[in-house]
Formats: structure tokens, sequence, C-alpha cells
């Protein structure tokens, strides 16, 4: 579904970079939409032993994807969680708080200022007429000041975004992914999905829907919304009665955890307009394939989304938004004995499934 162009926009924005641990290509490309609402973070130097690269689908708009972008990598560091070596909890912390930052007059002017040029010029004029609010937080200075203004009653915007992100140190790979999109690693060829696609369908997305008030119409919320998880689309976290956990659409994470080894060779992040174009394995053996002839990995995005691009928007397939961003793992990863018999999603993957921890 969406208003597509005439013809697609197939100019990429695309970045490589490296370390000593791996290397990293990233591209994305509007396609057949008439806006661009992906965005993409890449911090392969998060610090001195952490890599830290996420994906974000936005709907409705392009302000949550964005502000997603910008804040999240820079919350999941400043969790206490993260300084004690929980990684989980500090990314499900900070998934959350993606929601409780865009609320209010600061998040009003701060979405305004990443939306489009209405929203940039709406935003420039409240600028003006805002005040800034500091307050305490835990005994510490709050790093996300409350402001006060005509819009410090907003309870979010009405767009949202998917996030997936992927947090690598040293052995280990730390997965937070709500929404549909997906990330996947490749151990000696075969694909396994370090994600799960958050579609109302299932048993439990369907059991919260429903328990906190909402309906499935169509394969989508509230006849809407055809995910189940998302950073903002406030309207669907409104009941009071709820922890954020409970909400109809949720920010909660699903977190997975897998200890590299020698048979991993990269992983994937993307949006889901290349997985409803191709499956996980497919997507695996193209890479494999590419990585013999070509070094640079941003090139390898884009000739995906050539391969993943429809030839008209008759079919709606290949005619999404894409984004993707391609880990290489530079060398070996030390580990304990090879992995090949315990493939991630079974017994060497911890799901840490999040949406059940009040039950």
């Amino acid at each position: 579904m969406g208003v597509y162009l005439s013809s697609p926009k197939t100019d990429k924005a695309s970045q490589d970079g490296e370390n000593d641990r791996l290397r990293y290509g990233l591209s994305s490309m509007q396609g057949w939409r008439t806006t661009m609402e992906d965005a993409h973070a890449a911090y392969p130097d998060l610090d001195i032993s952490t890599s830290f690269f996420g994906v974000y689908d936005g709907h409705g708009g392009q302000a949550v994807a964005k502000f997603c972008a910008k804040y999240l990598h820079e919350q999941v560091l400043k969790q206490e969680s993260y300084l004690s070596g929980d990684l989980g909890t500090s990314l499900q912390k900070a998934f959350l708080r993606m929601d409780e930052m865009m609320g209010g007059q600061r998040g009003w002017r701060e979405l305004a200022s990443l939306g489009d040029n209405i929203e940039k010029v709406s935003g420039m004029i409240e600028g003006l007429i805002w005040s800034p609010r500091r307050g305490q937080v835990n005994g510490s200075l709050d790093d996300w000041p409350s402001e006060e203004g005509p819009h410090s009653s907003f309870h979010g915007p009405t767009s949202g975004s998917t996030a997936c992100v992927a947090i690598i140190r040293n052995n280990q790979l730390f997965v937070a992914n709500a929404g549909d999109s997906r990330c996947v690693i490749s151990r000696k060829g075969q694909a396994f999905d370090m994600s799960k696609d958050h579609k109302p369908d299932l048993v439990v997305e369907r059991e919260r829907i429903v328990n906190a008030g909402g309906f499935i119409v169509v394969g989508r919320v509230n006849g809407t919304l055809n995910l189940s998880r998302a950073i903002g689309d406030a309207e669907l976290k409104q009941n009071k009665k709820l922890p954020a956990e409970q909400q109809i659409v949720t920010a909660n994470p699903d977190i997975r955890t897998v200890e590299l080894c020698d048979d991993d060779e990269f992983l994937v992040l993307a949006c889901d307009g290349i997985w409803d174009c191709m499956s996980s394995q497919q997507l695996v053996d193209y890479v494999r394939e590419q990585l013999n002839t070509e070094t640079k990995l941003s090139v390898i995005c884009g000739r995906v989304f050539h391969r993943c691009l429809a030839p008209d928007t008759n079919g709606g397939e290949g005619c999404d938004n894409m984004t993707m961003i391609l880990v290489q793992f530079k060398k070996p990863v030390k580990s304990g004995p090879s992995a090949e018999q315990q493939p991630p999603s079974s017994h060497q993957a911890m799901q840490v499934d999040t949406s059940n921890m009040d039950k």
C-alpha cells in the first residue's frame, strides 16, 4: 500500500567503514515511494570494545525513524545497566525511552525539526516560544530536560518506526528488535534469524493487542498498522491501566544474544523492503556469492536493492524504501568449540521475551 512515483528513485546514500574487528557497508534507496522514511545508524566504535548498528523503518512519516537514528544509541550508552555490562537490559530501556522522550513540548519540537518542510517551519516558529525546564532524575541531572510550551501535553507522534539493532561486544552479538525489520547472521553459509517479525497474527502479539483493548482486521492492528511492535504510534499506547510493555502496540523489543564462533561470516540488518522480496537464506546466498568478487560492502547492498526493485508498481513487492547494513567479521572470533551443530536459533541463542515479564 502507498502512493508511488512514476519512476523509482535509485540514487543511494551509502557508507563503508572498518576497525580491527569488522568491516561494514550500508546503503539506502527511496525506490518507488514518494518519500524516504527509513533511517539507520552505524557506530563501529561505540566504545573501545563495542560496535552498534541499527535500521529504522518509518511509517506515517520520517520523523520517528530519524529520531531513533539520532538518539537510541546514545540512550543505550546512558543506561546504568550498560556500564555494568548488561547490554540486554540497556537495549530494552533505550527502546522504551524513545517513546518517553518523544512526548511533551521537547519531543514535539525535536520531531518537528526532523520531519518534512512544513513541520520544520512550524518547529522554527515554535522554537521562539518554548522555555527549557530542567529536572532531576534518580538524583542526577535529567539528560532530556522538559520544556514548557503549547505542546507540553503532547502524548507522542501518530507516526512510528521499527527498530532492529545489533550490538557486537567482543565475542557476543546482542540483537534487539521491535517491528518487522530483521537481523540475520550467516554461519558457514546457513542463515539464522536473530530477530522475529512482529506481526499481529502471532499468538503472543494477538493476545497482548486484545488484552489491551485493541483488535485486528485483515492483519492490521485496529485496522491500520500491519506490525505489532514499534517506536512511536502513540495513539495505540494510551491505556493508562497498563505499562508500556503491555500496550496495544509496544516498543518493548525482543532481545536475543549469541556467542559468535569462527563459523560466523557476516550479519545483515535490513528493513522489510528487502525481506518482502528475499528470504533470509536467499539473501545470505546472494551476499556470499557477491563477496567472491566485490570487496566494497555498500556496493553489495546496492546490488541487493536492484535485485529486489520491482519493474513497476502493480504488485507492491519491491516498491518499498530499502535500507541494508552488511557487517563482515574481519577475522575469526576466538570462542569455544564450533557451533555448526548448535545454531543460534536453538541452543546457543538466548531469547529474552520481555513481553511476558510481568505475567
